[in-house]
């Protein structure tokens, strides 16, 4: 039966699919803490679900399995480090870097699919007394810590999930059934003495080996924080508009990535080094137009434009001057601070030339 199913998530488009048991995460007390830290920053519902995340039997009662899968979002080339180098414009059209995950169609529908095609599947073959639960990253799991439960891969220093056969590029999405199946066995950390993710990390978020203090992470200062960002912190974010790569694509189990089946066709060219004067020129209409099928949607106009704002301020030239004054009387005032803070950053830059 196992092999099946594993075998019925491959042909689906999955690059791995890994189980393990519906107990809870080993890793709980660890999350309790961080929680308590604060470190989780404004995403509330992490601590509004703890009990559930603490819990799978809470998220679907007489649980006995989670089928983990991964999905990888590797680039063609299937390397690690990022073909994109953060640098000063001087002067050329600045343009900004995007997380390599979110320069596809938004992964949750690409994945849904599939993911509800493998649900339906595990009914089918185990009987009407199949109950599931299926979630792309949405639904209150622990999926990274099970997922490593359940030999997936490992969590590296930098609080990610790592896979042998994958590298750093996976998403992850799970069933959680009652149904009960043999797990597999977990993997070892494989890290070693290895820190280049600590290094990597611009704002030393990665406080230390496996303990990532969000609130200082890029990824959540430009995607999970909807209000200001804090101004000791913008001028560390450079180019980044959306996310950030480094600390995944400085691990060297990338070497061992390769293009995912899933993700292959859901490119979008357009953000792979987005023009930050095109980007402040969106109104509301045309942000929702240009974004609607691409996670970038999740930050919506004022987000997207606070943090092209930043990026400007770090690496914009007095060309980016007018647009940015037209910002600073943007009707949002998100928007319009941020706008304001790039062009005091950008003339001071200029009275030093």
């Amino acid at each position: 039966m196992k092999e099946r199913i594993r075998q019925q998530a491959l042909d689906l488009g999955f690059d791995d699919c890994r189980f393990t048991t519906a107990d809870a995460p080993e890793s709980v007390p660890q999350f309790t803490d961080w929680i308590a830290r604060g470190w989780h920053g404004h995403m509330q519902y992490l601590e509004r679900n703890a009990d559930k995340r603490a819990n799978p039997q809470l998220v679907l009662s007489g649980a006995k399995t989670l089928i983990l899968l991964a999905a990888s979002y590797a680039s063609p080339e299937g390397r690690g480090p990022d073909e994109v180098s953060l640098q000063q414009s001087n002067g050329i059209t600045p343009h900004g870097v995007v997380a390599r995950y979110a320069r596809h169609l938004d992964y949750h529908g690409v994945l849904a699919e599939r993911l509800k095609a493998l649900a339906d599947f595990l009914a089918e073959t185990t009987g009407p007394g199949c109950r599931s639960r299926w979630y792309t990253d949405t639904g209150p799991i622990l999926e990274r810590d099970l997922a490593a439960r359940s030999g997936l891969g490992f969590v590296g220093k930098h609080t990610n999930l790592i896979s042998k056969s994958l590298g750093n590029w996976v998403f992850l999405a799970s069933i959680l059934t009652t149904v009960e199946l043999e797990p597999d066995k977990a993997d070892k950390n494989r890290c070693g003495s290895c820190t280049r993710c600590l290094s990597a990390c611009p704002t030393e978020a990665i406080r230390a080996p496996f303990q990532l203090d969000a609130r200082r992470c890029i990824s959540y200062l430009t995607i999970e924080l909807k209000g200001s960002i804090p101004a000791e912190l913008r001028p560390l974010i450079g180019e980044r508009i959306f996310g950030c790569d480094d600390c995944l694509a400085a691990c060297p189990w990338n070497r061992f990535s390769r293009q995912g089946r899933l993700m292959r066709d859901s490119v979008s060219p357009d953000l792979d080094r987005p023009n930050l004067l095109k980007l402040l020129e969106l109104d509301d209409a045309e942000f929702k137009r240009c974004f609607a099928e691409t996670p970038l949607i999740r930050s919506k106009r004022r987000g997207l434009l606070r943090n092209v704002c930043v990026a400007l301020g770090n690496i914009g030239s007095r060309q980016a001057l007018p647009a940015l004054l037209k910002a600073a009387d943007d009707a949002e005032p998100l928007i319009s601070e941020h706008a304001r803070w790039a062009i005091e950053r950008i003339q001071k830059r200029a009275s030093k030339c």
